[in-house]
């Protein structure tokens, strides 16, 4: 039985569905999911639960109530995670954000 897992991140001006990068080999598929502002998140994280994502990771760059939505938004049987970065990087990621 194979794996499936999706990594959501913010990519202005792009297509979910289009944009994607997919991976299926040795029993796990990870579909890589470009999203163009994190209030689309919820929206296209409950359709790949829908499609039988098991797993949703999301970029640290999402705050912490973009996340909340995504996981009020899917059934308890999908696990949603939430990437941190260490303290050692926490200034990079300010830095990188307002960039």
């Amino acid at each position: 039985m194979s794996m499936t897992w999706a990594y959501l991140y913010e990519h202005p001006e792009t297509d979910p569905m289009r944009d994607r990068t997919e991976i299926d080999r040795a029993g796990q598929r990870t579909i890589l999911v470009p999203v163009a502002d994190q209030e689309a998140a919820p929206a296209i994280a409950a359709t790949l639960a829908t499609d039988g994502v098991r797993l949703i990771e999301l970029c640290g760059g999402f705050t912490l109530e973009a996340a909340a939505r995504v996981r009020a938004n899917l059934p308890d049987h999908v696990a949603v995670g939430h990437v941190v970065f260490s303290a050692e990087s926490l200034r990079a990621a300010a830095d990188f954000s307002e960039s």
